[in-house]
């Protein structure tokens, strides 16, 4: 027991240490994870004999991740995406294996292995890569759904890889497994304690299939009739533990019945997420599972790093770094073909190509499903869990990479011809997604004439469809501005997307047209202030009225009259405008506000002064009735 306590202290405050870490640094949870295996196992050998058994355990996370991520795709959602999906994903996965795989076989290695490897070798860092498109705010670029679609299509396809791979083991390696002992894991086939509980041994072939099939429609038919009368049969309960429960019983329960016919839990799980994507269960599902599979996933991820061999990288470091390097350029140049082939042009290619060059965290189960099933060797197995993770650690390289690309790429390359504009107006709106179609709407609904510019072609002959001309172009090209009558118009609306792009527009309209009045949106507070000191006369923050009436309703219904809601709501929209002037003073641009004493020492002084005037308008009387 005392043991098992010192493990589980040891694992968690490695976890604790380095992911936080690791996230301020941008490198990203995985990343922390394979460190703090890495300092506890190889360098300060605080983990040792027991780290195999508990990575047995931590694959269970995997399980749940697939049944999470089952459960984000919608059979609605992913016919939709069935053009990228089959067209992008499809064609990286399969070219990339079949060139890892050529490259296997040149080096020496078997057919089923050097198969094996470019299965392995052809899946990227999920995890990684979205956390850093996220960061960076560039999951609605072109380049960045385009990344999206292909890790979708990844995750997919490490379903059918795992039931795809004990194919490739050879047949005295199966034999030894059956005959013996060395079954290990969750889904690692039948060992011989399990024998009694197999469904299909000693079947024939065709009985086995049959079996098989009717364990699917079990998991699609439960999936579809019983898990609302066991859902509503727990909430009779309140007892909210029993939501964890049952969620915790749905995935080990298909995982084990996966185990009896044969298939991987993996597929049986993620099938099951599927099916349940439309139930409205779906969200407390996700809520209730989450945690273990983070936990799970994150001691999977430890586990590996302790596992490491690094007697083995010391031996050879430059022929694995050389290997690792390869890896990314192979995959960096058929992603580069891929991606022109489907017209992704400028930096949106690169975000693409250095994006998903490397190789990733499913890699790392991969391998370790296929060393346990003896379809790659331990030897080359340890070889290739090295070349994954350096892969990984250059991926913020890459990115930085990108970064100096795409400063080099200038933004005035646009995907369609711009359009000709052959008319002017007094009002010029930059931007017609759901923020300038409002704007649009009422100030054309009330008879003046507006020019209206876009650079989304989907947008822009959405908005024809229902009668609303536009222009196709980049609203902070020059030329085009000057098309659409900057110099005669009485008022620019900077309604774009991008904070930046909308901060450009600005400064560049303030500059041409000091007497120009500008409205423009803002996405946050710290874009407030850089749009008062590019020239904007009104800056209206995307949510801050929707906001604001949300809590006058607030008010109205915890004992507030509509009177007294509605003074509330107008003392608040004045306090707030004198509060962005006076701290647009003190703000510095780049300068964290958290870092900026003397903005936060005003924010203060300013909050106090709205409480008080607050409390002052609840003790004032309401007006009377006359």
């Amino acid at each position: 027991m005392e043991n098992f306590l010192y493990q589980a202290m040891i694992y968690l405050a490695a976890a604790v240490i380095a992911v936080p870490i690791s996230a301020r640094l941008g490198l990203g949870s995985v990343l922390g994870y394979l460190a703090a295996g890495i300092v506890v196992g190889p360098v300060l050998g605080l983990v040792g004999a027991e780290t195999e058994e508990l990575q047995h355990v931590a694959e269970f996370g995997v399980v749940m991740m697939l049944f999470l991520i089952g459960l984000e795709l919608e059979p609605r959602v992913l016919w939709n995406m069935r053009d990228r999906l089959i067209g992008l994903g499809g064609l990286q996965i399969l070219v990339s294996t079949l060139a890892l795989m050529t490259a296997a076989l040149a080096a020496g290695h078997p057919w089923n292995v050097s198969l094996a490897v470019g299965l392995t070798l052809s899946l990227s860092s999920t995890a990684i890569v979205l956390q850093t498109l996220s960061e960076k705010g560039l999951m609605k670029t072109n380049g960045g759904r385009s990344t999206f679609s292909v890790l979708l299509t990844q995750d997919i396809a490490v379903i059918p890889i795992l039931a795809f791979l004990p194919l490739l083991a050879m047949q005295e390696a199966r034999h030894f497994n059956v005959d013996g002992s060395i079954d290990r894991g969750l889904g690692h086939g039948p060992s011989a304690a399990e024998h009694s509980l197999s469904l299909v041994e000693g079947l024939p072939g065709w009985a086995v299939t049959l079996v098989t099939l009717a364990a699917i429609a079990f998991v699609i038919l439960a999936g579809v009739y019983l898990t609302r009368p066991l859902f509503r049969f727990v909430h009779a309960t309140h007892l909210r533990e029993m939501y964890t429960a049952l969620a915790l019983v749905i995935v080990v329960g298909i995982s084990f019945l996966m185990t009896l016919v044969g298939l991987s839990p993996a597929l049986g799980a993620f099938l099951a997420g599927v099916v349940l994507a439309s139930s409205e269960f779906r969200h407390e599902l996700e809520s209730d599972l989450e945690p273990f599979k983070g936990l799970l996933l994150g001691l999977f991820f430890i586990t590996v790093g302790a596992g490491i061999n690094f007697t083995a990288f010391f031996e050879e470091p430059l022929d694995l770094i050389g290997l690792a390097l390869l890896v990314i350029i192979a995959k960096g140049a058929i992603l580069y073909v891929v991606g022109r082939a489907f017209q992704l042009k400028g930096r949106d290619r690169w975000l693409f190509t250095l994006g998903l060059a490397q190789a990733g965290e499913f890699g790392f189960i991969l391998l370790a499903f296929s060393t346990q099933q003896n379809v790659i060797p331990q030897d080359l197995a340890e070889k290739l869990l090295l070349i994954i993770a350096l892969t990984m650690l250059i991926t913020p390289l890459l990115f930085i990479i990108y970064d100096m690309l795409s400063r080099n790429i200038r933004d005035s390359v646009p995907e369609h011809v711009a359009d000709k504009i052959d008319e002017q107006g007094p009002v010029i709106i930059a931007g017609i997604g759901r923020f300038g179609q409002i704007v649009n709407r009422l100030v054309r609904a009330y008879g003046f004439k507006t020019i209206v510019l876009d650079n989304d072609m989907e947008t822009i002959q959405l908005m024809r469809r229902f009668g609303v001309k536009g222009f196709l172009g980049d609203p902070t090209r020059p030329e085009l501005l000057k098309a659409a009558g900057i110099d005669k118009a009485h008022v620019l609306v900077a309604a774009m997307n991008d904070p930046e792009n909308i901060t450009k527009l600005v400064s560049y309209a303030r500059r041409v047209r000091p007497d120009l009045h500008i409205i423009a949106r803002a996405c946050h507070r710290s874009h407030v202030y850089d749009l008062y000191q590019a020239g904007a006369n009104d800056i209206v923050r995307e949510t801050f009225d929707s906001s604001l009436r949300a809590g006058r309703y607030v008010l109205e219904n915890i004992g507030l009259s509509e009177y007294e809601a509605a003074g509330a709501e107008k003392t608040f929209y004045a306090h707030d405008r004198k509060t962005i002037r006076d701290l647009a003073q003190l703000w510095k641009p780049g300068v964290p506000a958290s870092e900026n004493p003397e903005y936060i020492a005003r924010a203060q002084e300013l909050e106090k002064e709205l409480e008080t005037a607050l409390l002052a308008l609840a003790d004032a009387d309401p007006p009377k009735e006359t």
